[in-house]
């Protein structure tokens, strides 16, 4: 088995995802796996999909994946960025869609993926969807927040496993002693950030963390946060 390389948001940025895999010298054998927010706000929705497949991604699904599904059943209204994604993507990339779970669990690593985040102490099984999908911090009772107010949850997460999550865009990653977030922001102008783990190996301590990073800068600021 290969490397692990798991990626933060990347919002349709196809080119920047390439740049990344490149950057990191992704090759037969490696496993790539993707924290959600595939698509919506970024320049090239299909080819982003189109890449993941080719290389065999997973992922989890993330808030805009929740919200795309939700325009298309006809239980939302659309915004003009999810009326452009809807347009460009074809049955195949919705059949993707339509199949990503809530968490990705990579045993080997002793790493669970979920796009936003947890609420500690709570088994994987009892999370709120919506929280796995949009949380971003806890209130000081303990419940989840979906704005930047409060705790981020990840600084009260003791683990096990670690989890390893996107959404809450932040210019660096976010590292904490039992969780990583990845989302550096690619579609605002930010960069597209990776954790690449070693076969079998966990992630690495907090002090040491920065050396498992790898992130290459957006080529343009695509969206507004």
């Amino acid at each position: 088995m290969g490397r692990t390389v798991i990626v933060g948001d990347v919002h349709g940025c196809r080119a920047e995802l390439s740049a990344l895999l490149a950057r990191v010298g992704f090759a037969a054998g490696d496993r790539l796996v993707m924290v959600g927010d595939l698509v919506v706000r970024g320049p090239d929705p299909a080819g982003t999909l189109d890449l993941l497949a080719e290389v065999g991604a997973r992922s989890v699904r993330g808030n805009h994946e929740d919200r795309l599904l939700r325009v298309r059943a006809g239980d939302a209204p659309a915004n003009s960025a999810q009326r452009a994604v809807i347009g460009a993507l074809a049955p195949r990339h919705w059949a993707v869609i339509e199949a990503l779970p809530l968490w990705l669990d990579l045993p080997e690593h002793g790493v669970r993926v979920v796009h936003a985040g947890v609420v500690p102490g709570l088994p994987i099984e009892r999370q709120a969807p919506r929280s796995l999908m949009y949380m971003r911090c806890l209130s000081a009772a303990g419940q989840p927040v979906e704005k930047r107010t409060g705790t981020p949850w990840g600084a009260r997460y003791a683990g096990p496993p670690h989890v390893v999550f996107g959404h809450n865009a932040q210019a660096d990653p976010q590292i904490h002693p039992a969780a990583t977030g990845l989302d550096t922001g690619c579609v605002y102008g930010g960069r597209l950030t990776a954790l690449v783990l070693a076969p079998g190996a966990p992630p690495p301590p907090v002090g040491e963390r920065a050396s498992a990073l790898v992130s290459v800068p957006s080529l343009r600021r695509y969206a507004d946060e």
